[in-house]
């Protein structure tokens, strides 16, 4: 058996028996120790089931949809609105002495304190949700932006400024591809913060959503349905960071021969 098969069974096996052991703890808590109800904690079993129920009538796959129609759009306008900020903040000493601060305490913000603005402003409709979004993960990619255009070394910046570069054509071909891995990882962590503030905006919302669907589950009192929503927002991060961000960034390791 080669090396990547191995792994492949290592994690199979792994998971596995994460799955007999969850299912073990659920069977000695709820029926040999009788120290809670059985739909109070989630089992394998009852998960599955609801796995199947959610997508065979279509409710689970348009719940993945519109989630993520709703966190493509958000984050697309957090990376412009990122970047702009960003590049202010390098290029303005005024804006780094008052504005960066203000942004890094807003960035400890948690997404939720944005929904009574959204509501407020936006009622509950779709922007409401696209705004906690943005809120949620722009500031993060500001942040980063910035950092990474100061990472560029010097040298290369005074080397095309003897050149005669101008600012557009010194960020296009000098500034840009020295700070790209930097500017991915920070896209990275920018996403997740999209995805965790959608989550927060999705709860108030009254269309279809992972947010709605995990909060339809806690009003129905389906514990299953709620731990069902919560691993696919799981197995959806963790796809999108490793078979997105982590291509591009093994892509441009690779051809910059730093793998």
């Amino acid at each position: 058996m080669d090396v990547k098969r191995m792994k492949w069974a290592e994690s199979l096996l792994f998971f596995i028996g994460l799955l007999l052991l969850w299912q073990l703890l659920y069977t000695a808590a709820c029926s040999w120790l009788g120290w809670a109800k059985p739909y109070a904690i989630p089992n394998p079993i009852g998960v599955l089931r609801c796995i199947v129920t959610l997508f065979s009538d279509g409710t689970l796959a348009a719940a993945v949809a519109g989630s993520l129609l709703r966190v493509l759009l958000g984050f697309a306008l957090s990376v412009v609105i990122g970047i702009l900020l960003g590049i202010l903040i390098v290029h303005s000493g005024y804006l780094e002495r008052n504005l960066k601060p203000l942004i890094l305490g807003v960035q400890t913000l948690p997404s939720i304190c944005w929904v009574p603005f959204a509501v407020l402003w936006f009622g509950l409709s779709e922007g409401a949700i696209i705004f906690v979004v943005v809120m949620g993960s722009a500031f993060g990619i500001a942040i980063a932006v910035e950092s990474c255009i100061k990472n560029v070394p010097p040298l290369y910046i005074r080397a095309a400024r003897t050149m005669g570069v101008d600012s557009f054509e010194l960020y296009r071909m000098v500034i840009f591809p020295a700070a790209l891995p930097a500017f991915v990882a920070g896209l990275k962590q920018g996403w997740s913060f999209a995805w965790r503030a959608l989550m927060s905006g999705e709860v108030m919302s009254a269309s279809m959503g992972l947010g709605y669907t995990l909060m339809v589950g806690r009003d129905l009192a389906d514990i299953n349905q709620v731990m069902t929503v919560m691993l696919v927002i799981i197995l959806i991060g963790v796809l999108i960071d490793k078979w997105i961000f982590g291509v591009i960034e093994r892509r441009i390791l690779t051809v910059r021969g730093m793998l």
